[in-house]
């Protein structure tokens, strides 16, 4: 009788062995900062998948010639390994002159950071080691490139824009989002570090440089299809979509 009652027990040992390395695991897994996105992106679209320094993993989307990030980016590292600052106070901020990061209204949120990505100055963009491995920020005529492939100014940014308002605040006009570039209106962090305009403002570095203080960027907003380009302060936090080399 001992013998049987012994075969019935290990069993019973081994199984409970295994239930607490599994709940092991999923603790593990719950703990790991991976977060998961809320954006809306085009069911119609064949997407890639690639992964930054960080081990972040992200949806990429051929569009014409190119192969774009179809996330923010999120790194806290550089592709060296080095890490970014992340900055949080408004004059020290605003005095930098090398590269930094933030999250919008300072966010811990993983999901949400999962989501809208980070914002980076544009000295962390000039570094050239912000990009993942086999990646780049675009320069401004590679941006072009994009916008003249989707049909010009006037209505390129409707096809790069989320669909809805789930993001986006009314009315997010055009938004199509046929390119599946999912742009979402992530905002910005100016140069004393306050937060404005998600929901509003879609902003997206070049690796160009227009002049001592200023570099080109391109900006989508609810209230067009448009995309626009133009010099904006060095100091901004905005976001950024990576290009495969």
């Amino acid at each position: 009788m001992k013998k049987r009652q012994n075969i019935h027990i290990y069993p019973m040992l081994i199984m409970c062995v295994c239930i607490v390395f599994a709940s092991s695991c999923e603790k593990d897994d719950d703990d790991k900062p991976n977060g998961k996105t809320t954006a809306v992106f085009n069911p119609d679209v064949t997407y890639g998948t690639m992964t930054d320094q960080d081990g972040n993993v992200y949806k990429t989307v051929t569009i014409g010639a190119q192969t774009w990030m179809a996330e923010n980016l999120r790194a806290t590292k550089y592709n060296d390994g080095a890490t970014i600052p992340n900055v949080t106070d408004g004059d020290e901020w605003g005095a930098l002159t090398t590269g930094a990061y933030c999250n919008y209204n300072k966010t811990t949120s993983i999901d949400t950071i999962v989501t809208f990505g980070r914002m980076y100055n544009w000295y962390a963009v000039n570094t050239g080691k912000l990009a993942p491995t086999g990646w780049h920020v675009p320069t401004d005529d590679e941006w072009t490139t994009l916008i003249d492939y989707l049909g010009g100014d006037d209505v390129a940014g409707g096809k790069l824009k989320e669909t809805g308002i789930t993001h986006w605040n009314n009315p997010n006009t055009g938004a199509t989002n046929e390119s599946g570039f999912t742009a979402l209106p992530s905002g910005q962090c100016n140069v004393n570090c306050s937060f404005l305009d998600i929901g509003n403002l879609g902003i997206f570095w070049s690796a160009t440089e227009s002049s001592a203080h200023s570099a080109f960027f391109r900006p989508l907003t609810t209230n067009g299809s448009y995309v626009n380009s133009g010099p904006f302060s060095k100091a901004f936090g905005v976001s950024v979509r990576c290009l495969r080399n």
